[in-house]
Parts: C-alpha cells; structure tokens; sequence
C-alpha cells in the first residue's frame, strides 16, 4: 500500500507540486484576511483604555506596543484553581463604564451567556495561569492575559508620536469582538478622535 502511494507520488511532475504549494499558501492568506474581515465586519465595537508600557519595551520596527486596563485581570473564581495548559484560554466578561470604556468584570474557562452591551473576549494568560502554586500550575489570584491586540502596525515614522501618546494615555483602541470572543483592532482615537483605521478588506 505504502509503495503504491509512494509510486503514484513519483509519478507527480514536481511542476504540478509546485502549483499546488503555491495554491495552498494562498488558499490560507485569503482565509486569514477573510476571518479578519468578519471581525472587523461582524464583532461588536468596544473601546479600551490603553495602560503605559515598560520603556524597556520600546517600539519594535513600525508597530506600537499596547497594554491595557484589562491586561491584567483579578482571577475571582479561577484563583487557585489548576491551569491545563502552559498559556491557559480565558474569558473576560467585558462591561462599559459611565464614560464608555469597556473594563473587566469577570473572568471565567470557558465561556459564559453574555447581554448586550457586555461582550466576552477571548485571550491566553501569559504563563501558566501565572505560573502560582507549588507546581507553578495554578490560577494566580491576578492574572496577566493577552487578546492579540496587543501590537498595532503603524506608517514609517509614526510610532513615536503614538508611543508618547500611549504613555500619556491619551490612546485608546477600539476593538471588534465576535460573539466567540475572538477580538481585533478596529481603530486607534488620540484624544477620542480616529487616526487609524483598519480597512474592512
């Protein structure tokens, strides 16, 4: 059987395996770009506060280094409880505040009924639920968690001007969040007005 697969394998030209990598790779570019679309399409609008960042963590290329107010999360229920995995997934009940700024309410394993205007983000803590306990595998009692949108690519020449602003706190994000909780960004506002936007396609 083996031999047989391997025989009509020989008998591929290399151009036609050739063809098919090349369609392959770009089968899976236009499903990435096709499932940030329907984030960025579909997920509901929140608006988060951006925290200042280390400035040991600089600028990297032409990206901003983000960090939120819900960057680092009260574990509440979770607190001391095993994490299965080396970056655990959680997921933070996100709520608006008086001014519109959505913050953390909660954060829970698995996800949990959500009504509007609450939404539900997914992210991973950043190592093994904080990496607490005598086996370092248990929920910490705070724990640091990143939803992939923390990076923000920006024009050559412009990281600066957002980094100072970030450390002023004068950026915030505003993020799309799917019902599934996968989340990305949608805009950036300097002092609550737009200065990037994310294309729909």
């Amino acid at each position: 059987m083996i031999g047989t697969i391997t025989g009509l394998w020989q008998r591929i030209p290399k151009a036609v395996l050739f063809g098919v990598a090349v369609l392959l790779q770009c089968l899976l570019l236009v499903l990435m770009v096709a499932d940030r679309m329907q984030i960025l399409r579909e997920g509901v609008e929140v608006t988060l506060q951006t925290q200042p960042v280390d400035p040991r963590d600089l600028l990297r290329g032409d990206y901003v280094v983000l960090r939120y107010d819900i960057s680092q999360v009260p574990a509440g229920a979770l607190a001391g409880k095993p994490a299965d995995a080396r970056h655990p997934v959680v997921f933070v009940k996100l709520a608006p505040n008086a001014n519109g700024l959505y913050q953390a309410v909660s954060v829970h394993a698995e996800p949990v009924p959500v009504t509007a205007p609450d939404v539900l983000i997914r992210g991973r803590v950043a190592n093994y639920g904080g990496a607490c306990g005598s086996g370092r595998h248990t929920f910490c009692d705070n724990l640091p968690i990143k939803y992939g949108l923390e990076s923000y690519f920006v024009p050559e020449g412009e990281g600066k001007k957002l980094e100072q602003a970030r450390n002023q706190q004068k950026i915030r994000v505003v993020a799309a969040v799917l019902p599934s909780g996968r989340a990305a960004i949608k805009r950036l506002l300097l002092d609550g007005e737009p200065v990037y936007e994310e294309p729909l396609y």
